[in-house]
């Protein structure tokens, strides 16, 4: 069948197949290790999907720098599972770099959709719709906290217009102060141990996920003048609010796994950012 016309797509919310793209984004991180060799053994790279491939990525697809974006995200998630570093009983790294081109070849399909046939979207989807016939989230689980990490996260644009808005400035120097007078032993400690309970959690994917997140949403320019979030100053001052806001981030992605004073000693140096409440 032929591939479905369609008007430009500028951005994910206007694109035709939104809810199977959130859906496979966000069931990434949740991938079981069982998942994992599920979807190597329903891969193969034959020539039909190679050439569905070719066409998914080529440049007239939609948004394919999201897609390639996506690509990064993925690797990332899964870095440990590369490496081998998930310990005894993990997944074979082979058997993940396997499972990982059935997602990107699922990904590619459901971005590009639009402008492929029904024939070639079922090729690149396949292996993944074998282990997943149906989204099972419309997005990423957060846990109990997860209200308040979206918040979090959706206050963090904001800083980069601090060459226009006096209040974001104002934010923004106070979270510099804020990492800059705060203990960095206790940081490190405290980080170190919401890292475990990360682990012991199981969220160790939606950990870096949100690490992702936070750091791409503090490092956006600004949008009224284009200028560079560091401003063509030393960056020095971003990585003292990164820290700070991914701190605040990754406390609440084990805010039910942690002690209070732990989560406070976290969460404290970002407690002005819009949206978020003391934890009870």
């Amino acid at each position: 069948m032929a591939a479905r016309a369609t008007r430009p797509i500028r951005q994910l919310a206007e694109h035709p197949d939104q809810a199977e793209i959130v859906g496979m984004l966000a069931q990434v991180p949740h991938v079981s290790d069982d998942e994992l060799r599920r979807l190597a053994a329903a891969w193969s790279n034959t020539v039909p999907l190679a050439d569905a491939r070719r066409r998914a990525l080529s440049p007239d697809s939609p948004l394919v720098i999201d897609v390639l974006a996506a690509f990064d995200t993925i690797a990332a998630l899964y870095e440990d599972d590369l490496d081998g570093s998930t310990g005894p009983g993990g997944v074979e790294p082979a058997v993940v770099v396997t499972a990982l081109r059935a997602m990107r070849d699922a990904v590619a399909g459901a971005y590009a959709r639009p402008a492929l046939g029904r024939g070639d979207h079922q090729c690149l989807t396949r292996a993944w719709r074998s282990v997943f016939p149906r989204g099972r989230l419309t997005e990423p689980d957060l846990g109990p906290c997860g209200p308040q990490v979206r918040a979090l996260l959706r206050s963090l644009p904001r800083l980069a217009d601090r060459c226009h808005d006096p209040a974001a400035a104002r934010l923004y120097d106070g979270l510099v102060i804020e990492a800059m007078t705060r203990s960095d032993e206790d940081a490190d400690e405290a980080r170190e141990q919401a890292l475990i309970a990360t682990l012991q959690g199981g969220r160790r994917r939606v950990w870096t996920l949100v690490q992702r997140s936070v750091a791409e949403r503090v490092g956006r320019g600004c949008a009224a003048c284009g200028r560079a979030a560091a401003r063509g100053e030393p960056c020095q001052d971003d990585e003292r609010v990164l820290s700070v806001c991914a701190d605040a981030a990754s406390a609440l992605l084990v805010g039910d796994l942690v002690s209070a004073p732990l989560l406070a000693r976290l969460m404290h140096p970002a407690r002005h950012l819009s949206g978020l409440q003391p934890i009870e």
